[in-house]
């Protein structure tokens, strides 16, 4: 039976919650999936993004979209060998998005003591593949008032071995509080005919495993474990997933323990076509 590797992290920009640069080619190379879905590509405006910087190193095609703008601060001196500052302080430091104002119109948020501001770009997802891709398409979710971005997904056809054909959809879902239901019932609605396929839904969800299955029945998590804060040695929750339809067979699923950014990625080893 074909198989495939598919995992999602959330990259954070490649910055710490400082700004300082981690490797995240080396990260990425770790992670070795066949298809990886990531969140916080930082974009800036004159370079290439996160994403197409790893698919170059490690010689994958990818498909990204833009869901947010933003700017990204420098370190301030002295930031110590902490992964960021304490939370009341981490909007202002590294990578920072721009919020609409009241008038609509974007503001930005205050820097931190003793940074600058580095560049400005662009923040959003990508799906990217080292399996052929016969299509691609992009979700567009739109934008809840609470909430920084405009949401989306990207759904990616790939073929494995045997030309077994698998839908593989990437997201990064807004937090409950800013009202992600809404986008999930949405995303859903899209989906609704891929659930008769092989098919694997993942991204940062922004969401508990048991909530999320409420939201999205008739698909089933492939890999249970926590990835989020990784700057705490016991990590507190699993907001990063990877779901997969009914004619998708789980053989492996696990959490990587991997330094650099603030979630750890999700990988699962699927069987497509297993009876």
């Amino acid at each position: 039976m074909p198989s495939a590797v598919v995992a999602t992290y959330n990259l954070h920009g490649g910055v710490d919650g400082w700004g300082r640069p981690f490797d995240v080619v080396a990260a990425c190379r770790a992670v070795d999936a066949d298809v990886l879905v990531v969140q916080e590509s930082w974009a800036p405006d004159a370079g290439a993004s996160t994403a197409s910087r790893v698919a170059d190193a490690l010689g994958y095609a990818v498909t990204e979209l833009a869901m947010a703008r933003g700017r990204m601060l420098s370190a301030p001196p002295g930031a110590g060998s902490r992964w960021g500052p304490p939370l009341w302080a981490r909007s202002r430091y590294g990578m920072r998005l721009y919020r609409r104002g009241r008038a609509g119109a974007t503001r930005d948020a205050r820097h931190g003591p003793g940074t600058t501001e580095v560049e400005r770009g662009s923040w959003g997802i990508a799906v990217l593949s080292r399996l052929p891709v016969a299509g691609t398409r992009l979700i567009d979710l739109g934008q809840l008032p609470a909430d920084p971005a405009r949401r989306g997904a990207i759904a990616v056809d790939v073929v494995l071995a045997g030309s077994v054909p698998l839908l593989v959809v990437g997201t990064h879902m807004a937090h409950l509080s800013q009202g992600s239901p809404r986008h999930l019932r949405a995303l859903r609605r899209t989906l609704a005919d891929s659930e008769e396929r092989p098919a694997v839904l993942a991204g940062d969800m922004n969401m508990w495993g048991p909530p999320l299955s409420v939201a999205l029945p008739g698909w089933s998590r492939a890999a249970r474990g926590r990835s989020w804060p990784s700057w705490w040695r016991h990590p507190l929750a699993q907001s990063d997933h990877v779901l997969v339809t009914g004619s998708v067979r789980v053989e492996r699923g696990e959490v990587l323990r991997l330094p650099g950014s603030d979630h750890y990625p999700v990988r699962a080893t699927l069987v497509v076509g297993a009876p």
